[in-house]
């Protein structure tokens, strides 16, 4: 029988391992401050689940195409006759979840031919998965040459060799203790006997919504280390730069040696790596072998540039490599080249950290929290679009925050994920996000798609204006201004996480009045009416806000301090009065504020036709600089300007990537 799931009938249903087949679906979707709002409790025997599915088709004579529509939920690893095929699907709530096609016409063969699919559930609330909601298990369909080859009669088996001690980070993913002892050796292969597997389960009430992912799966090279270093009791592992992915090796013992695997992005001294990292990820697995020939087959990713393995003596170990992981990159597109040879420098390490995060979403860092943050947005997706010239994924990002608002009208900060986190600084950025969007495509049709939203989260806003038009106790969502808060320029107004405190503050209205002079843009370019509003808020924003006597914006209706970011903000959407010191100040006091709002200083200056002022701040050489990740010995560019700037500080974190978009628009050849 059909079920009309998405966009698509499918014919086959929804599986699962037999534990879940019965459990209903924790309800965990929520506004950040929603007082109403209980977390369900989780079984902790159902979290951390791996279960592997197997199913045998026959493909006729003579087949010319297969198909196969697949999806899982958490996350899925396709192998097809024992070898790795892909994974996915992209992160996504369940009342709009994306399935993966996948063309395997070249990996099937006339005859019998095995799918073999990895499933894991993770069972945590966090910003990397939509996790934590007993929702678990796959479906597949393939089509070969338009028949249906496939049916819900799947063989399952938990991998009992996948243990965790505990969880990393802000509850972000679990440790792997992994023991290969009791590892289902071969399952991928046809010929392994799985007479001993439960059948799957068909879950009857499942309530996923299935879409087409509109983005392609990952992009995955092996890595082996650039330096190999024997250790007395064991190795060093360098891999010459931060990488995403997961670690692989073989390895001959007997039944019982163990191997102790520690991550890191730098080293603590020259034969040890700091895997206590500083960015709040303690990464220390463990192996367990089994007697003889061994392979690690880790499935959780990480983000570090150097491995340390101990172990005991008598282990003989080979074929170190990393399955470095990220969205299709083409290193050929663009090939950016300056005379400058700091600027070749900045420009990598930028490229860097954008490839590292550009996963099946942009995400902030790829592992202390793994989410794809609106604010970041506006950075990465800027730059990703210069190195790939691919705009798939700044849609499909787009699209996703979009869903959020069926959560909260005013859109969530962090999406997708099953951790509610709302910034009202970022939902203000979302119809500049738009217009940057359709500057690159000129999707037209999208644009209108997104009307409604753009507008849903205008109006959010708009009922927290005051009597001259500005916005006053935005309390519902946290007020950033900047981050981390140490790098605000003493911002003058109290901005407590997650409500802040009373008053009329700068930053939030600067956004709020840019936001409305885009929502007239896009209006305009769709030829649809609205209020023209933006010019008189301007003039309200100009009258609360700045002060002739220094011309400068101050930071609240009742502050005297000017910031950088209180003239900053302003001078991005051209808020700026004639006759300002803006500029002035800008190159007085420099990027003292954090990484993600040199973004804004940059285009604030070459917006005001300081170009050259901007050039000269991507290679400035203080702390507050490019130079300075890249003398603290950066591969990838950092949170913060420097380690010790932030206390938990990413050394890979894309929002740093401004430099990439400010170069390639004003100072390329041709430029």
């Amino acid at each position: 029988m059909e079920k009309k799931m998405g966009e698509k009938a499918w014919k086959n249903r929804w599986i699962c391992n037999p534990r879940y087949e019965v459990l209903e679906p924790l309800q965990l979707l929520h506004k950040q401050l929603d007082p109403a709002f209980k977390m369900a409790e989780h079984r902790e025997d159902l979290k951390n689940n791996h279960t592997l599915f197997r199913k045998k088709i026959n493909i006729e004579k003579g087949t010319k195409k297969i198909i196969l529509d697949i999806s899982a939920d958490d996350y899925y690893k396709l192998y097809i006759n024992g070898k790795y095929v892909t994974q996915g699907p992209a992160n996504s709530y369940a009342f709009c979840y994306n399935y993966n096609r996948v063309d395997i016409t070249g990996l099937m063969k006339e005859g019998d031919n095995i799918l073999a699919v990895h499933v894991y559930y993770q069972g945590l609330v966090n910003r990397a998965y939509n996790s934590g909601d007993y929702r678990q298990g796959m479906i597949a369909e393939a089509w070969a040459d338009g028949l249906l080859v496939t049916d819900d009669s799947w063989k399952c088996a938990e991998a009992k060799e996948y243990g965790a001690s505990r969880t990393i980070a802000y509850d972000t993913q679990f440790d792997e203790q992994i023991d290969n002892n009791r590892k289902l050796t071969g399952w991928k292969e046809y010929d392994y006997d799985d007479s001993g597997w439960e059948q799957a389960a068909i879950k009857e009430k499942d309530d996923h919504v299935l879409v087409l992912q509109q983005t392609p799966n990952l992009q995955m090279e092996y890595r082996e280390p650039v330096e190999v270093k024997k250790l007395e009791n064991g190795y060093l592992l360098d891999f010459g730069q931060e990488l995403t992915g997961t670690f692989y090796m073989k390895a001959v013992g007997h039944a019982g040696d163990k191997v102790k695997i520690l991550f890191g992005e730098e080293l603590q001294s020259e034969n040890q790596v700091r895997n206590d990292m500083r960015c709040n990820c303690y990464y220390e697995d463990q192996w367990i072998l089994a007697e003889g020939e061994n392979e690690l087959e880790q499935f959780e990713y990480k983000c570090f540039r150097y491995i340390q393995l101990v172990m005991q003596n008598g282990i003989e170990s080979s074929a170190f490599r990393v399955d470095y992981r990220h969205y299709p990159f083409d290193e050929g597109f663009y090939k950016f080249h300056s005379e400058d040879e700091l600027v070749n420098r900045i420009w990598e390490i930028c490229k860097n950290a954008v490839r590292n995060c550009a996963q099946e979403a942009f995400l902030d860092c790829p592992h202390r929290e793994k989410g794809q943050y609106l604010g970041d947005l506006t950075v990465t997706a800027h730059a990703f679009h210069y190195l790939t010239g691919d705009d798939r994924l700044f849609k499909k990002a787009l699209q996703d925050f979009a869903n959020s608002t069926a959560i909260c009208e005013g859109m969530m900060a962090v999406a997708p994920g099953s951790f509610m986190q709302e910034i009202a600084d970022f939902s203000l950025l979302f119809p500049y996000q738009l217009l940057l969007y359709y500057r690159f495509s000129k999707d037209k049709e999208f644009l209108g798609e997104m009307l409604d939203v753009a507008e849903g989260i205008e109006g959010y806003f708009d009922r927290f204006r005051n009597e001259s038009g500005m916005l006053e106790d935005v309390k519902t969502k946290w007020n950033l201004v900047d981050w981390p808060e140490n790098l605000r320029d003493d911002y003058d107004f109290e901005l407590a996480q997650p409500i802040v405190g009373d008053g009329c503050h700068n930053v939030i209205n600067a956004l709020y009045v840019g936001m409305k002079k885009c929502m007239e843009e896009i209006r305009g370019i769709l030829g649809v009416d609205g209020a023209a509003e933006f010019e008189q808020l301007k003039q309200a924003f100009v009258h609360t806000f700045y002060r002739p006597e220094t011309g400068l914006f101050v930071d609240s209706s009742v502050s005297t301090h000017s910031s950088l970011h209180a003239n900053v903000f302003a001078s991005f959407y051209g808020l700026e009065p004639e006759g300002n010191k803006i500029v002035e100040l800008i190159k007085r006091k420099g990027l003292c504020c954090g990484v993600y709002v040199s973004y804004f200083v940059l285009y604030a200056l070459v917006r005001m036709g300081e170009a050259e002022t901007a050039y000269q701040l991507i290679t400035n050489t203080t702390e507050h600089s490019w130079y300075n990740m890249l003398e603290e010995g950066a591969t990838a560019a950092y949170e913060a300007w420097g380690k010790d700037q932030k206390w938990n500080t990413s050394l890979c974190h894309a929002w740093a990537a401004a430099p990439i978009p400010v170069l390639m628009e004003y100072f390329a050849p041709g430029k």
